[in-house]
């Protein structure tokens, strides 16, 4: 293997684990925000200079067994594939959610209006829930701990996200420690290519407690 080879694979390598990573969407839980297979990137700059923000899009391991399943290996040339980047991650063991509270929030379901609240400020969803969609039927009431996240998939009728894991170890919160990356775009299929940003309503004054 030449130099240059040997060179380009460290490169790689370093990019992958503290630049950006790749990885298959694994479920229609962020629907139609994101769909089953597309390819986002994590990128891990951005958690360089400031905290996982409220509306982040955020990749994170998967932090009381939520998927309840056995975890899969990849074959050895997948594996390697992987590692070095020039595959994109296939998500075992990986999810991918939206922050809705962070450590300190005080996060509702649901107000008179039908809508959540963060430190009783009403979200307006509309930007990426689905035409019609309940911000959620299952009713909450919950204070995030510190170094916690609470967090919703977009397809909020197919998201097993922390309303589901309310009652588990983890009291449905994800550890801070435990995101890979915030999903900064989608890069593959080139018709579905886009930015992802955090939504308005999560801009609203009040929110910052």
């Amino acid at each position: 293997m030449s130099t240059v080879t040997v060179l380009a694979l460290v490169i790689t390598v370093v990019l992958r684990l503290f630049v950006a990573e790749a990885f298959y969407v694994p479920s229609e839980s962020m629907y139609d925000t994101l769909t089953r297979d597309d390819r986002i990137l994590a990128e891990k700059v951005t958690y360089l200079h400031r905290d996982v923000d409220r509306g982040d899009i955020i990749v994170f391991k998967d932090p009381d067994n939520w998927l309840n399943e056995e975890v899969v290996q990849p074959g050895t040339v997948r594996r390697i594939g992987e590692f070095v980047g020039i595959l994109p991650r296939s998500g075992e063991g990986h999810l991918v959610k939206r922050v809705i509270g962070i450590g300190g929030d005080r996060v509702i379901c649901c107000d008179k209006d039908g809508l959540i609240t963060v430190n009783g400020i009403p979200l307006d969803e509309r930007e990426y829930l689905l035409p019609d969609a309940k911000p959620s039927e299952v009713p909450f009431n919950v204070l995030v701990p510190a170094g916690h996240l609470w967090v919703m998939g977009d397809n909020r009728a197919d998201s097993a996200d922390s309303r589901a894991h309310m009652g588990g170890p983890g009291g449905g919160f994800v550890p801070v420690e435990n995101v890979v990356g915030r999903a900064c775009c989608v890069i593959w299929p080139s018709d579905r290519m886009t930015m992802l940003r955090p939504p308005e309503t999560f801009k609203k004054p009040g929110l910052k407690k």
